[in-house]
């Protein structure tokens, strides 16, 4: 007689769900925040968009709550510790501790090194990596607090893995995250947090469309060949990454069953770097 097997097995559900979680994303009243956000909450969870702009957010939180799940608007800066910290004590006191945190906010600028200024560079790596620990610190601490763990997702790209031009501090702070995630990954796996990155390829967001002209000056080519021949020369198919390539990526990482998935990144780019 053979005893039965009674541990659970934590990859029987094929529905990923996170009924019953609360989230919060930055940079979600647009792009592929906003998408995470929604995705999310097509999986149950309570939203927190969190954006510079609270009008912005505002308008975000009330089309997705139409899903049927709480969502609050929080303005956040995320290079400002103080309203970070502001921002997740007022989520604990509304919903309740995060569970689900997608670091996303992002800005971009482009110019040959030479030409870089201090002060872009100094901005552009607060956005990216001072965000990046300001909201995972802040989220960690009520993880622990809950005693239910969570999980944190960084927005990485493929430039965590490797270098283009004109992006010196862009490709700095994509490298640093994956070091982060890294080091949260082992350091709140005692509290059953997990850790991990997503590494699109270019999505047409008003953030990469911006680029196309820049880059087209900087390098002196057509903007059809910056399209072409730049952004999207090393893939598969020539095809750019959807926001909603992203979001299924994001929500499979936050849905995990298990902390076999941490400190890990995934590159989601039609084959744009492969690992």
């Amino acid at each position: 007689m053979t005893t039965p097997n009674t541990t659970p097995d934590v990859h029987a559900s094929t529905t990923l769900s996170l009924k019953g979680k609360t989230a919060l994303v930055t940079g979600s009243a647009s792009g592929i925040g906003k998408r995470i956000a929604e995705v999310f909450a097509d999986a149950g969870a309570n939203l927190v968009i969190a954006d510079l702009k609270l009008a912005d957010a505002q308008a975000t939180a009330d089309e997705i709550a139409k899903k049927g799940v709480k969502t609050l608007a929080v303005q956040m800066d995320v290079t400002d510790e103080a309203a970070v910290d502001a921002g997740f004590a007022q989520v604990q006191k509304e919903l309740g501790a995060v569970d689900v945190l997608v670091s996303n906010a992002g800005i971009q600028i482009v110019a040959p090194i030479e030409e870089f200024r201090f002060s872009d560079w100094k901005k552009l790596l607060a956005v990216h990596l001072d965000g990046g620990f300001l909201t995972s610190r802040a989220a960690v601490r009520q993880m622990i607090a809950s005693g239910r763990g969570g999980c944190v997702l960084f927005m990485g790209s493929v430039h965590s893995k490797e270098a283009s031009k004109l992006k010196s501090p862009y490709v700095t702070a994509k490298h640093g995250l994956e070091g982060l995630a890294k080091v949260i990954a082992k350091e709140g796996a005692a509290h059953n947090i997990r850790s991990n990155v997503i590494c699109p390829g270019f999505v047409r967001t008003p953030l990469v469309e911006k680029q196309i002209p820049e880059q087209a000056q900087e390098l002196g080519i057509s903007e059809a060949d910056v399209v072409k021949n730049v952004m999207l020369k090393d893939t598969v198919d020539g095809q750019f990454t959807t926001v909603d390539d992203v979001a299924q990526v994001a929500l499979t990482f936050a849905a995990f069953p298990s902390n076999a998935l941490t400190g890990q990144s995934l590159v989601v780019s039609h084959g744009w770097f492969m690992q």
